[in-house]
């Protein structure tokens, strides 16, 4: 059996001012044809070049209560882990728990939650990857 997702779909309170909130974090736009409205009661998402999976906000009338069993970890484009965080946080994110350094330094990630407590993870950018294995390299040692 073979099958591919289509979206993500996240249960909120609100749906339309979770897909505004994550639309900022992720530079992801409305459907063309179906755009979202304050009191829709499902939201879609998508990545604008069609690269990244569509997320689909829908009203449910439960708040969540426990730790969610899938959650977005999402890597920096541009900035670094620390920036990116900093920019999370400015946006309304609030830290669960910091568990950069886990490893080593410049290792781990950070799980934050969204306005409604989904968590969700920061990891390193892809630079700052490519930095620790350089470096690794250099020394011997694994990143």
């Amino acid at each position: 059996m073979v099958a591919f997702i289509s979206h993500v779909t996240v249960d909120s309170r609100d749906a339309f001012a979770l897909s505004e909130w994550w639309k900022v974090v992720l530079g992801y736009v409305d459907h063309p044809d179906d755009p979202n409205a304050p009191g829709h009661d499902e939201c879609w998402i998508q990545d604008p070049d069609g690269a990244g999976p569509n997320v689909l906000f829908i009203d449910v009338p439960d708040d969540k209560a426990v730790k969610n069993r899938l959650h977005f970890d999402l890597r920096p484009h541009e900035r670094d882990q620390d920036e990116e965080l900093a920019a999370l946080l400015a946006h309304g994110a609030t830290v669960v728990a910091d568990r950069r350094g886990i490893h080593g330094p410049g290792t781990g990630w950070v799980v934050l939650a969204d306005p409604e407590g989904n968590e969700f993870c920061i990891l390193r950018s892809r630079a700052q990857l490519a930095a620790a294995e350089a470096a690794s390299a250099a020394s011997g040692t694994d990143a």
